[in-house]
């Protein structure tokens, strides 16, 4: 018979912060925290409105389809995952100021690519999409 387990708060006993999960076939583990979206974001660059997000606290119009992500709760480092697409053009991340991203925010830049000749045009886009993975400060 199958069990339910209902619970608020679920906190490791060795480490406060660190769950460990037995993956399938039992020979792996895997730590939950290192495992969740850490922050998420839908969003419109060509009105910077928000659908929905979680861990995010604002965006920012810096220019034709130049976006930053300003983050809600820090990330440790700059050493994050990024993840993003968008429904009909390309994304990817832009240089922060000549840097990559911070602990803090990330810029995202939505652009066309031609089939002709592989040149991009920047194009804001009405569904954006984008997360990161790893650990918050």
């Amino acid at each position: 018979m199958a069990s339910q387990l209902k619970v608020d708060t679920l906190t490791g006993v060795t480490t406060a912060g660190s769950i460990v999960v037995t993956g399938e076939g039992n020979s792996t583990t895997t730590n939950l925290q290192q495992g969740l979206c850490k922050q998420w974001i839908k969003f419109s660059s060509a009105n910077h409105s928000t659908a929905d997000s979680f861990n995010t606290t604002s965006i920012t119009d810096n220019g034709t389809a130049d976006t930053t992500i300003t983050i809600a709760n820090d990330m440790a480092s700059a050493n994050y995952s990024i993840g993003a697409l968008a429904t009909d053009y390309h994304v990817h991340e832009k240089d922060y100021n000549g840097t990559d991203a911070t602990a803090t925010l990330y810029r995202l830049y939505t652009f066309l690519v031609s089939s002709t000749n592989g040149s991009t045009t920047a194009n804001e886009e009405d569904r954006v999409y984008a997360h990161i993975f790893g650990d918050l400060a």
